[in-house]
């Protein structure tokens, strides 16, 4: 499967720049992709020191993962709509997205005790 160069042309887009169709420097790719994943990385942190852990957390943060990652890509113009990419591509890009999420959760879990957990508000009303 050829590399996607996407995640640099968001960035660059981000950035102000008007990056063509062309391949992009991995320095790009990379940046995109280690800045997101620490950005949400912390986000998962944050989930694990006010009690929002495990498998549903997870899963949770998987979606977040992919929604982050599609709304800066369409909103820049750079990327597609995931309906419209091939079944290949949609199954690399969650089962890599699930991988990040489940990892980052299993280690922010062990890591992170969970001291701001909240029993109030226990509905959603």
């Amino acid at each position: 499967m050829p590399n996607s160069y996407v995640p640099a042309r968001t960035l660059l887009t981000l950035l102000g720049r008007k990056p063509g169709d062309e391949p992009q420097s991995p320095v790009w790719n990379h940046t995109m992709h280690w800045g997101t994943g620490a950005a949400l990385g912390a986000l998962r942190g944050i989930w694990s020191v006010t009690g929002i852990r495990g498998p549903l957390a997870n899963i949770w943060h998987t979606v977040v993962r992919l929604a982050t990652d599609q709304t800066l890509e369409n909103a820049t113009g750079v990327g597609a709509p995931p309906p419209t990419w091939n079944r290949q591509d949609q199954v690399v890009d969650v089962l890599h997205k699930s991988i990040y999420s489940w990892a980052t959760g299993a280690v922010s879990d062990a890591l992170i005790r969970p001291v701001l957990t909240s029993r109030r508000g226990t509905s959603s009303h």
